[in-house]
């Protein structure tokens, strides 16, 4: 039986291009550290996406790196070569398994590249800039500012892992502009200070992002036979002082939907409740932002939704479609415990007993375990969950 709570959640939703879902929830893309050594797509992988599809509405893929210099993380899938097309094929068919359709997001790390995975550790990005140690960039270091051709032929490369994406079988590409990589660097003006027409004024820095979409939509146009999705990854502002705040977001959303993009995914440190850093009035950015669109394209945002309840009230700002993270890793039946009115079942930690069942990869796992509040030692808790809902 649906949760009278949340029967939103799980109406169908149509795209303007066609491409149908069967409810609201979106997988949100998550980075799994799980690929083999030659860049291509794992087992492990493979049967962490054929575990989590089965009931949602969207999938969005982790994010892979369309250059050789681009990758972000250890253990990250690559799509910069013609060679990865089968691999990208095995993650797409995997993604797709459940039904739903499968969007590949593509990105280049730009100033978060891993020095230690990337060509001569040679980090490029807008500007030449410090760059200051981080979970990225252990040891910080100086990156290197692209040159005009190198920029075209960054372009270049992400009109040619769209059409890889297409010949694998997935059905859009999502831009990952966000969390401060390539893209998004060349719009902050926190790292973009160039003095040529990819920087300087926000039209200029503006020039990189919307030059990515055109190319990318003239490869959709050439090689797509199917209705194929383009969607846009956003940090919608940056905390240091000097760095993009909403305005520039909003400025940004509508030279987005004029250069056709099909939705907008608002990365969000809180879905329900991250506010602007200038905050006049007491609304969450998703909500602004949807008001922003206005309808125009669709609105996904991720951040912190755990449980149906949570995503039905992230419905309710105005979004069109709520991606779930972490509730999915570590309840690859979200959707259906959620649908049936399980809720309760739902578990906020994992279990080490269930590592096995859940199909987490092992080296994603050793992600978890360095981080805080994901998983449970004492599987008392078991016992105790059992108990509560017999």
């Amino acid at each position: 039986m649906m949760m009278e709570a949340t029967p939103a959640l799980f109406e169908p939703f149509v795209f303007a291009n066609g491409i149908t879902l069967r409810n609201r929830v979106v997988m949100a893309p998550m980075t799994t550290w799980s690929a083999n050594d030659d860049g291509t797509v794992s087992d492990e992988e493979v049967s962490y996406y054929r575990r989590r599809v089965n009931g949602v509405g969207l999938v969005l893929t982790g994010c892979t790196h369309v250059l050789p210099n681009g990758i972000g993380f250890t253990g990250e899938f690559a799509s910069y070569d013609d060679s990865f097309t089968p691999s990208l094929r095995r993650l797409a068919e995997a993604a797709k398994s459940g039904g739903a359709p499968a969007i590949l997001q593509i990105f280049h790390a730009g100033s978060k590249a891993v020095p230690a995975l990337i060509p001569d550790g040679d980090v490029v990005s807008a500007s030449s800039l410090q760059v200051s140690a981080g979970p990225f960039n252990p040891g910080g270091g100086t990156t290197r500012a692209l040159s005009h051709d190198e920029i075209l032929d960054v372009i270049s490369a992400f009109g040619e892992a769209t059409r890889r994406a297409i010949e694998a079988g997935f059905d859009g590409v999502e831009l990952h502009a966000a969390h401060g990589f390539l893209i998004q660097n060349f719009y902050s003006p926190l790292h973009n200070y160039r003095d040529d027409e990819w920087g300087g004024t926000p039209e200029n820095r503006m020039r990189f992002p919307l030059a990515v979409i055109r190319n990318v939509r003239r490869v959709i146009g050439t090689h797509a036979t199917r209705p194929f999705l383009l969607g846009y990854r956003v940090s919608p502002e940056e905390p240091e002082e000097g760095g993009l705040r909403i305005e520039d977001t909003y400025e940004l959303i509508e030279h987005l939907i004029d250069g056709g993009v099909d939705y907008i995914h608002a990365s969000l440190t809180n879905v329900l409740e991250a506010q602007p850093l200038e905050a006049i009035a007491d609304r969450p950015i998703a909500e602004l932002i949807a008001a922003r669109v206005a309808g125009r394209v669709p609105v996904i945002a991720a951040g912190q939704i755990k449980s149906p309840r949570q995503a039905e009230s992230a419905l309710h700002l105005g979004l069109s479609l709520v991606a779930v993270g972490q509730g999915l890793v570590i309840n690859p039946e979200w959707v259906e415990l959620s649908r049936s009115g399980n809720e309760k079942l739902i578990e906020n930690q994992i279990r080490t007993t269930t590592i096995p069942e859940i199909a987490l990869p092992a080296k994603l796992w050793g992600v978890i375990e360095a981080a805080t509040g994901w998983f449970n030692i004492n599987d008392d808790h078991e016992a105790q969950r059992q108990k509560a809902t017999a």
